[in-house]
């Protein structure tokens, strides 16, 4: 093992650390790290939107508007807060002013993403006239977007001020003001660059992404291993690029998902073994087999985290712990992270990929039964594997087999990333050290003298 961690250290990391330094891979990780305190709230909402428990459920059930607007307003909106955070760290790196360029690119990702929609009539109860935005258009599926926005307004505005194409100010004007003025000209190209983009060529980057994916639909989804795979490494691949692999893919594969479910289902309801179903990868079989705690069995790095030397890793696995029981992982994909993150991102594809070919070759051999039934996706793993496989043991054990080599997987890597973390826990701690030291020693020599 420590051959294997060495290894990694010695050749993998050169090129990692090449990618993460990167001004605008650092920019985009930082500024969706940014967004890890809405991940974590919302995420424990999303828990009580989708309670395993039916009882419990249904006491819920009277407050299910209420307790959908924390959620809608955290994780329903990500993507609006990771463009302005990406924005400001690109700027920053540029030294421009962040705030501005963050509120252009809000501005230009909103032309981009978020036309608004014009009601003429009054329904009553319902709507009243009026023009609205669909947050649903501001959600993680937006994500490449708000990224793609935030980097070219950036340089945009960058490229204004370092050409003097602005309007200058008189000496003496507070910066706040100068930075408005200054603003205007740059602010008026991206307004009209991403206007016309969107709405006179009518390109639209996401829907693009989407089309682009289109003729890999039949090898998409199916009962092909290859296509099994190739499902599980594009929605892990996008994750790691920062993309909502599932909203990505969705449009292609759902349709087939839902397809797969209902013939188990109806098979089942007829009399048929649940190892003799027609469809082996259903969303169902990726969700309990695969993602255990979430898109890339990152439960497994959760647990790693927890009982980690390093501070920060320690306090990010307790804090994900719960979320990722319920197979909520954005805590842990944008707080470690693992967007834009090499070392990380290897066995968030890796791991999915082997524990996908074991389930595969278990449920062809009869020893593991399908997916004959549909549950909320919060349950933990193990349960919904063991209730959807008509009540088969098997399924629960298979759900802590895969969870224990997505461990064995991800360890090497883990030590790689706890060594940099300890090591740059321990040169801050230096600096604030050797800075309160210099304090100290600058207030002695002014009480001497």
């Amino acid at each position: 093992m420590d051959r294997l961690v060495n290894s990694i250290e010695q050749k993998l990391m050169p090129f990692a650390n090449k990618i993460g330094t990167q001004r605008h891979m650092m920019a985009i990780r930082k500024g969706i790290v940014a967004t890890m305190p809405l991940t974590i709230v919302g995420s424990f909402f999303t828990i009580f939107l989708n309670f395993p428990i039916p009882s419990v459920a249904a006491m819920i059930e009277p407050y299910l508007a209420i307790l959908d607007i924390p959620f809608r307003y955290t994780v329903g909106i990500l993507a609006l807060y990771a463009t302005f955070g990406i924005a400001s760290q690109l700027a920053k790196s540029y030294k421009v002013d962040s705030l501005t360029a963050g509120i252009l690119s809000v501005m230009a990702f909103l032309v981009t993403a978020a036309p608004p929609l014009r009601v003429f009539d009054n329904v009553d109860g319902v709507i009243d006239a009026g023009r609205y935005i669909n947050i649903a258009n501001l959600g993680a599926a937006s994500l490449f977007g708000a990224i793609v926005t935030a980097l070219i307004s950036v340089e945009i505005y960058r490229i204004f001020i370092e050409k003097n194409i602005t309007i200058k100010m008189p000496d003496g004007v507070p910066p706040e003001v100068t930075n408005s003025f200054m603003a205007l000209i740059p602010g008026g190209a991206i307004l009209v660059l991403f206007w016309v983009i969107r709405h006179m060529i009518g390109f639209d980057i996401n829907g693009f992404l989407s089309n682009l994916l289109m003729p890999f639909k039949d090898v998409l989804a199916g009962n092909s291993l290859f296509g099994g795979l190739l499902t599980v490494f594009l929605i892990c691949f996008f994750w790691v690029l920062g993309i909502h692999g599932p909203a990505i893919m969705g449009p292609v594969i759902r349709p087939f998902w839902e397809l797969s479910i209902a013939e188990n289902m109806e098979a089942f309801a007829d009399g048929a073994s649940a190892t003799a179903m027609p469809n082996i990868f259903t969303e169902q079989f990726l969700q309990w087999f695969i993602w255990i705690g979430g898109a890339g069995t990152t439960l497994a790095l959760v647990v790693f985290f927890m009982f980690s030397k390093s501070k920060y890793l320690k306090s990010l696995g307790r804090l994900s712990f719960l979320p990722g029981l319920f197979n909520i992982n954005e805590p842990m994909i944008f707080g470690a992270p693992i967007v834009m993150n090499p070392l990380l991102g290897i066995p968030f594809i890796v791991a999915p990929l082997v524990t996908t070919t074991l389930s595969y070759f278990l449920t062809v051999s009869g020893l593991i039964p399908m997916m004959v039934a549909r549950y909320g996706f919060t349950i933990p793993a193990p349960i919904a594997a063991w209730m959807s496989t008509d009540w088969s043991i098997g399924a629960a054990i298979l759900v802590i087999v895969n969870f224990l080599i997505s461990m064995a997987i991800y360890y090497p890597f883990f030590k790689v990333f706890e060594k940099q973390q300890l090591a740059r826990e321990a040169a801050e701690l230096e600096a604030e050290e050797k800075a309160k030291k210099e304090q100290a020693a600058s207030l002695q020599g002014a009480t001497s003298n």
